[in-house]
């Protein structure tokens, strides 16, 4: 239920092309400047370490591949850095992370991008912030081919070089933790990531701990998590929405209805089955009334199906609020839909109960003529309503044929006698 909902919104996004080559290529006009370090990073550093810059001639060649690169011409700039021999070992690491930049930018070469991102960072040579970014980009090629163990250690790697708490990377590591099915681990870094965005709070790591909970059928500890999230994104129609299902799951009923009663007022209540499990709740916790007004109100809409499942709940929720009519009503309708004798007898029922006696006989003679079971107790009906309408012959002729039942028989009996003696008594033949 609840992963499907939600769940989808935490999939790794393809990295933005943009992004990579902003954070990775920015030049400054010297042609063999440290390209990251121009790029105005910022980093934390937990260990200062040496600058270095590449060679002349290596520096060279790199410039040509970034005006390659600046032409929009990525796989000739490719071409110019897989040619370059470097010697030094730093120089290797640099171009080596030149071309995992330069795949990852291409998009359709993820295992050459790791390789090379590993060729780069396992020297431990690259300046500061390429070394960081580098590890960074690892991880999350990583993650995108689905190596989610080697981006666990490669994101940890980041945040013990870097020193930073990074509340998208935890989001990244929790999803690693429940994509390998250790959805006890999920917890941890989603908490650090909640306290990572501080006073900007994300949802994501929020959904990583309910979906936690919830796929260990811990649903006290999700409905806590929903209830902090609720006060957190008020403004989001999703959570309204997952609250109380999961109060049902805990069998908290009151919850249940009192919340997405609230969400309905507020106006979060837009689909059928919302609305359908709203008038549930409402009838559950005895408040069948409600449950036929709101039902009543979305089916006259639209937004609730006209059919004979609706209108059947409908009905039954108008005859458990006491309101005969509505619901003799609704049940000529769902008879009429069906052409089911039972409908016909409900329908005629209530309208026997709600005094209606000629359109009570015409509803159950219809129930007769369709077939219903036990007739008996349905001509009997029909007896009480022509005997209520003064019509004592054809309540006469009706009861005769509900004594024929030996199911009715003996109450049959009684009312024979009551409408002999009160015909007799009013000078009518029968």
């Amino acid at each position: 239920m609840f992963n499907k909902l939600v769940f989808k919104n935490l999939k790794l996004k393809k990295l933005s092309t943009s992004l990579v080559v902003v954070a990775s290529l920015l030049v400054a006009q010297a042609p063999f400047a440290n390209y990251a370090e121009a790029a105005g990073a910022e980093k934390t550093e937990k260990k200062k370490r040496k600058t270095q810059l590449v060679g002349p001639r290596v520096g060279k060649k790199v410039q040509k591949a970034f005006e390659a690169y600046s032409a929009d011409d990525v796989k000739g700039a490719l071409v110019i850095l897989l040619d370059i021999d470097a010697s030094k070992a730093y120089d290797k690491a640099y171009v080596a992370r030149m071309i995992s930049v330069m795949y990852a930018t291409l998009g359709d070469n993820e295992q050459k991008t790791i390789e090379y991102l590993k060729k780069a960072i396992e020297p431990d040579l690259l300046n500061t912030a390429d070394h960081s970014q580098s590890l960074k980009l690892l991880g999350d090629m990583q993650m995108q081919t689905k190596d989610y163990k080697g981006a666990l250690k490669t994101y940890y790697a980041w945040m013990d070089f870097s020193g930073e708490s990074d509340g998208q990377t935890y989001i990244k590591i929790a999803n690693a933790y429940y994509s390998l099915k250790q959805l006890d681990k999920v917890i941890e870094p989603a908490d650090k990531a909640i306290a990572a965005f501080g006073d900007k709070p994300n949802q994501n790591p929020y959904i990583l701990k309910i979906t936690s909970y919830y796929e260990r059928k811990k649903y006290k500890e999700a409905v806590q998590v929903l209830e902090t999230v609720i006060q957190i994104f008020p403004d989001k129609k999703q959570w309204w929405t997952q609250l109380p299902m999961f109060y049902l799951l805990i069998e908290d009923y009151d919850k249940a209805v009192q919340t997405l009663d609230l969400a309905y007022k507020l106006g979060h209540l837009q689909k059928e089955g919302q609305i359908k499990t709203l008038a549930s709740l409402y009838s559950q916790s005895e408040a069948p009334f409600k449950a036929a007004k709101l039902l009543e109100k979305h089916i006259a809409s639209g937004l609730v199906k006209r059919d004979d499942k609706n209108i059947a709940t409908l009905a039954n929720a108008w005859h458990s609020a006491q309101h005969i009519d509505k619901a003799a009503s609704y049940y000529g309708e769902l008879a009429k839909m069906t052409t089911n004798a039972k409908h016909y007898r409900k329908q005629g029922m209530l309208l026997k109960q709600d005094e209606q006696f000629a359109k009570a006989i015409v509803a159950l003679n219809k129930a007769l003529e369709l077939g219903v079971s036990n007739q008996g107790r349905i001509h009997m009906s029909i007896a009480e309503s022509y005997f209520y309408l003064e019509k004592y012959k054809k309540a006469y002729a009706a009861i005769l044929k509900a004594m024929k039942d030996p199911k009715s028989r003996k109450s049959a009996k009684g009312w024979k006698s009551f409408i002999v003696d009160t015909a007799r008594r009013k000078n009518v033949t029968i």
